[in-house]
């Protein structure tokens, strides 16, 4: 092989190569289903075509048996009127009439035998098309799905490079850092300008407080004796005090309640009287 043919072949494969990688299998698949339906149309036309010649061919085959039927009726005409002669040639027209016919008939049988073989291949050929759709919105999904699947593993590789982790840690790290800082600034604040006593009592609550709930904590999970209950007192009974005496009333009270008695007593004497008249 020379030199030429050999580059030939190279370049020749390249471009294969180049034209299988730009293939867009979406794209090819919407042009082959839209090929097979230009195909499906001009099938169509064709049959259509061969349906108009049974058609055409049927029509004159019965033509061609009138005509014949006409000039078998003019030879009986021509017999009654006496003329051998003028019937004799009018069965020859009609001989030939009917050869035609009957060469008519068998295209027409031919042509219709065409035309059922013809409508049964449009058919199997619509029936694949339409089942070259429903793979095609099949393989579409497929294609799809690949794709967001290419794309997951391929974001996911990504996420196996750990300088992006390294980078999270590092500015946790320093975010905790800065925390520390300003709650040791708080403290120091707190410890030189706040109230001493205070901050100490308050430290004492929060050791207490842990204290309290470890110990709760045991007991719950039975590693420490349930908590006793304290002792009932006995109640002490409660001294029943007599009741206060009440306030001597005033003098003019008294007076008061002495002259309403003086006049109550004199309202019944006087009633007695005018009952005794």
């Amino acid at each position: 092989m020379g030199i030429f043919s050999r580059l030939a072949q190279l370049i020749k494969s390249n471009l294969n190569d180049l034209i299988s990688k730009s293939e867009d299998p979406e794209k090819m698949l919407n042009q082959v289903v839209l090929d097979m339906n230009n195909q499906l149309v001009e099938a169509k036309k064709q049959v259509a075509a061969s349906i108009a010649d049974e058609k055409r061919l049927a029509k004159q085959f019965e033509q061609e048996m009138a005509h014949a039927t006409e000039w078998e009726r003019r030879a009986m005409m021509a017999l009654r009127a006496g003329n051998e002669e003028l019937a004799k040639e009018a069965l020859s027209r009609k001989k030939e009439h009917d050869q035609l016919a009957e060469t008519f008939k068998d295209q027409w049988a031919k042509q219709k035998n065409a035309v059922d073989q013809l409508k049964k291949a449009l058919r199997m050929l619509n029936d694949k098309i339409e089942e070259a759709k429903r793979k095609k919105n099949v393989l579409v999904a497929r294609k799809k799905r690949a794709e967001a699947q290419k794309a997951i593993q391929e974001t996911m590789h990504g996420l196996k490079d750990q300088s992006a982790f390294e980078t999270f840690e590092r500015m946790a790290g320093k975010i905790d850092q800065m925390e520390a800082e300003a709650e040791a600034a708080s403290e120091i604040q707190e410890e030189y300008t706040g109230d001493i006593l205070a901050s100490k009592f308050q430290s004492l609550e929060r050791t207490a407080g842990a204290d309290e709930d470890l110990t709760a904590l045991k007991r719950k999970m039975g590693m420490l004796p349930p908590e006793e209950a304290p002792p009932v007192r006995a109640e002490t009974p409660k001294r029943v005090e007599a009741p206060a005496p009440e306030p001597a009333a005033s003098q003019t009270e008294q007076d008061e309640l002495a002259a309403a008695l003086e006049e109550l007593e004199a309202e019944q004497q006087q009633e007695q009287r005018k009952a005794g008249r």
